[in-house]
């Protein structure tokens, strides 16, 4: 059935969201560089404004960030009040349209097409929800508006931080071509630097290329990357979208150097994920080890198992199990991760699939 309405599609983006958490709950903060993560070891997860300045950014090194900036205050992170406060605002979504998609804790698409308020400008929907965020919370976020979630997502990042913008349908594929490919959510910086090296730089570079060329050079993604060139992106604001996995990771403060120590330190790190399947009711069939070496190389050792992990033996057994075939070890390792994928409701796991059909 060929659609005929043009979409109103938010992205709605927390500025800088758990490091602004932290200079909220802390007046000491305000104003200062802040990185929540990692201190001595591991990587920063978010960066305030004042640091970002020095060029500290997500998922550094925290060395890095530190040789960047001296004065930069690392917080350990709380990611239960990071939740609760995600919370709040997911309620604050939920007043304007049931479609709702989250992208993470600070992040997501809202489609407000028909919405609940009856307002017929989504620039003023976005506006709305962005004041009603600051009293409930403290907190300044971001917008994007456009008529689909590829330029609704860059429109988001277009002002930030405390800013919106909006992209109509008729300036979409021109404000596409001017911006790098770097740029574009969907093209990671591998990509982009493999489209560089084919002379790919901007939009515009992007649009220039036929479709057999990017299909060729880029296999399935070329398709996609075809489309968002000319503007185009017909994927739809899906809410309640099923988590695909359940992980957790630890950079340890001395580099591990004996087997003993790597088994001991899988085991220690499962008991997150363990303790969310028991809180939750998920099981999972795959079970993925990572381990990170002294160097930043990473490594990953994953089974599927037939049937699911339904306790902690048995997920810390194949843990083990996995964590072995790297032995004898290499380097010394710095981080080791398990996450378990493949998941479903614990009573759900005898039940045959059914094909089902969205109305």
């Amino acid at each position: 059935m060929a659609e005929t309405e043009v979409r109103k599609i938010i992205h709605v983006d927390m500025d800088a969201f758990y490091a602004s958490v932290e200079q909220r709950d802390d007046p000491a903060l305000r104003g200062q560089p802040v990185a929540v993560g990692g201190r001595q070891r591991g990587v920063v997860m978010a960066a305030s404004y004042e640091a970002r300045k020095f060029g500290v950014r997500s998922a550094m090194p925290s060395v890095t960030a530190k040789r960047l900036c001296p004065e930069l205050i690392f917080v350990k992170p709380r990611f239960d009040v990071y939740k609760e406060v995600s919370r709040q605002i997911r309620e604050i979504f939920l007043d304007y349209t049931p479609l709702v998609e989250p992208l993470s804790l600070d992040e997501a698409y809202l489609d407000v097409t028909t919405n609940l308020k009856g307002m017929p400008l989504a620039s003023e929907i976005a506006r709305e929800i962005r004041a009603r965020i600051l009293e409930r919370t403290g907190l300044t976020a971001s917008a994007g508006i456009s008529y689909n979630k590829f330029l609704a997502k860059l429109a988001s990042d277009h002002r930030k931080p405390d800013g919106q913008t909006v992209i109509p349908p008729e300036k979409g594929p021109a404000f596409v071509e001017g911006l790098p490919v770097g740029r574009f959510h969907g093209v990671g910086p591998k990509t982009a630097e493999k489209m560089n090296r084919l002379g790919i730089h901007t939009g515009a570079d992007l649009k220039a290329q036929p479709l057999e060329f990017l299909e060729q050079y880029f296999g399935r993604s070329g398709t996609y990357y075809y489309a968002i060139a000319r503007g185009h992106d017909e994927r739809r604001v899906v809410p309640n979208r099923p988590r695909k996995s359940v992980g957790s990771e630890t950079t340890f403060m001395e580099d591990l150097d004996r087997p003993a120590a790597v088994e001991e330190g899988v085991a220690s790190v499962l008991g997150d994920v363990w303790a969310y399947c028991e809180r939750t009711g998920i099981l999972g069939r795959t079970v993925t080890v990572k381990i990170k070496y002294a160097d930043f190389r990473i490594v990953t050792r994953s089974r599927t198992l037939e049937e699911s992990v339904d306790s902690r033996e048995v997920l810390e057994r194949t843990a083990r199990e996995l964590v072995r075939t790297i032995f004898p070890l290499e380097k010394k390792v710095r981080l080791l991760g398990v996450s378990l994928h493949n998941l479903h409701q614990r009573e759900e796991r005898r039940v045959p699939p059914q094909m089902t059909l969205a109305l």
